[in-house]
C-alpha cells in the first residue's frame, strides 16, 4: 500500500508517517525502483500503536522503548508497567505545574477590574515574574 492509503487508515498524514520513518518509530520500510515506500498491514498497526501512544503523551524516546517491548514477545510485563508508571509521575508533576499556573492566572484576573483604566494586574504580574508577590 502507499503513503496516502496508509494515512487514511491510520489517520496520520503522510508528512506525519515520513517522520516517524526518519527518526526510527516505523521500520522496514520496502521501495519500489522508482523509490515509493510500499507499506504493510503491520506498519498500519505500528502506526496505530504510535498513534495511540503520543495520545498519551508520551514521548518519542518512550515510544520507541514501547515499540521494543511490544515487539518483544519474550518481554516481561514489569518493564511495561514500571515505563507506565514513570510516566504517569511524569504527568502528575505535569498536572501539578499547570494547576499552579492555573491558580495564579486566576488570582490575578480576579484583581484586573477588566474596564476602560490602563491598570492591569495581570500585565504588572508577568511583568515582575510569576514567582513574586
Amino acid at each position: 500500500m502507499n503513503i496516502g492509503q496508509i494515512a487514511q487508515q491510520t489517520l496520520l498524514s503522510a508528512k506525519m508517517i515520513r517522520y516517524y520513518e526518519e527518526i526510527g518509530l516505523l521500520t522496514h520500510v520496502k521501495r519500489t525502483e522508482a523509490g515509493y515506500r510500499v507499506y504493510t498491514h503491520q506498519h498500519v498497526r505500528t502506526l496505530k500503536f504510535i498513534r495511540h501512544a503520543k495520545s498519551l503523551h508520551f514521548s518519542f524516546e518512550q515510544i520507541k522503548e514501547l515499540l521494543q517491548l511490544w515487539q518483544n514477545h519474550h518481554r516481561q510485563s514489569a518493564e511495561v508497567k514500571q515505563l507506565a508508571l514513570k510516566h504517569i509521575d511524569q504527568l502528575n508533576k505535569k498536572i501539578a505545574e499547570m494547576q499552579e499556573m492555573v491558580d495564579i492566572l486566576s488570582q490575578t484576573a480576579q484583581c484586573c477590574a477588566g474596564n476602560e483604566s490602563a491598570d492591569c494586574p495581570i500585565l504588572e504580574k508577568l511583568e515582575r515574574g510569576i514567582k513574586e508577590k
